[in-house]
């Protein structure tokens, strides 16, 4: 499997974890709030730059939407839906 391929695969995985993950979680507060449309805005360049075939680019973007959303968990602006 070349690179690209592997950044391919592990992009997917990691862009549809994310998206459940997001749709579990509500925001507290205006914080809250920036951090999820932070975290929007980086799957959205995901799929952006894997339809451009810039499979490092994408594979960035999902790390960095990952990071907020575990960053957001960690601080209290984003909380598991009950």
């Amino acid at each position: 499997m070349s690179v690209d391929e592997q950044l391919k695969s592990e992009t997917s995985k990691w862009t549809d974890k994310c998206k459940v993950a997001v749709s579990e979680v509500n925001s507290v507060g205006k914080k809250g709030e920036e951090f999820l449309v932070n975290i929007k805005a980086y799957i959205s360049d995901t799929q952006h730059f894997i339809d451009e075939g810039d499979m490092v680019r994408a594979f960035e973007a999902i790390v960095w939407a990952w990071a907020w959303l575990e960053i957001g968990t960690d601080i209290g602006v984003l909380v598991k839906k009950s």
